[in-house]
């Protein structure tokens, strides 16, 4: 038998982790949970009812937190006009220089932007940033000839989600550091825009069948999808 830690010890006492809670009751007792040394990533997870094998019940999206992520996003944009991308905020900014660089191992940026023209040669990398959920695609908004509005979206919080082979999908809601209501906001928004993410050949059944909210270094708390505005 695997031994409890005390961190998971401690949290355990923080409140009944065995029930379903409503969204704010779960993000409050997470938020009594002992915190770690630096200011953990708040996920929110779900297990959705589609067929993961079936090519178009694939979910996935973005997500505008209105209180941002808490994270700060290192931009690459793949463009031919690199000075107006740096311009508009791109960390870095280039063409046939940072494909290189990437196909060399580079990969110091959280989110990869390019204009629809800068795919052809974009796609050549695929093979780097594909595994690392860096390939640009226009249903996350990150293939875009509005380069400044993408930068700036990414900047403010927004944030993507794609379900796994199992079905399972997992999106970042904010910081330890946020107080309850800034959580409770960014995770309403992110499971409303979850839940409309439906896909159209799913039928009947329960597309959100549970949702559970976590901190990098807590245990998981149920959250009671009866409480939640689903439609």
């Amino acid at each position: 038998m695997s031994k409890i830690s005390k961190r998971m010890q401690s949290a355990a006492q923080a409140g009944d982790l065995a029930a379903a809670h409503g969204l704010q009751d779960a993000i409050e007792l997470l938020q009594k949970m002992p915190a770690a040394k630096f200011d953990e990533t708040v996920e929110l997870y779900a297990r959705l009812g589609v067929n993961p094998k079936q090519s178009d019940q694939m979910v996935r999206g973005t997500v505008s937190l209105p209180n941002g992520s808490g994270k700060k996003v290192t931009v690459a944009v793949f463009t031919e006009d690199a000075q107006a991308a740096l311009d508009a905020g791109a960390d870095y900014a280039g063409m046939d220089d940072l494909i290189t660089k990437v196909s060399e191992g580079w990969m110091d940026f959280d989110v990869a932007i390019a204009t629809p023209s800068a795919m052809k040669e974009v796609r050549k990398i695929a093979r780097v940033l594909g595994p690392r959920g860096l390939m640009p695609n226009p249903k996350s908004g990150t293939v875009t000839d509005d380069i400044a509005s993408g930068i700036q979206e990414v900047k403010a919080g927004r944030v993507e989600f794609k379900m796994d082979k199992t079905a399972n999908l997992a999106v970042v809601v904010g910081k330890r550091s946020f107080s309850v209501d800034q959580l409770v906001q960014n995770a309403t928004t992110a499971i409303d825009v979850i839940a409309k993410a439906k896909p159209e050949s799913f039928k009947g059944g329960v597309f959100i069948k549970s949702v559970t909210i976590s901190s990098t270094m807590s245990p998981g708390v149920k959250v009671d999808t009866k409480t939640l505005s689903l439609n």
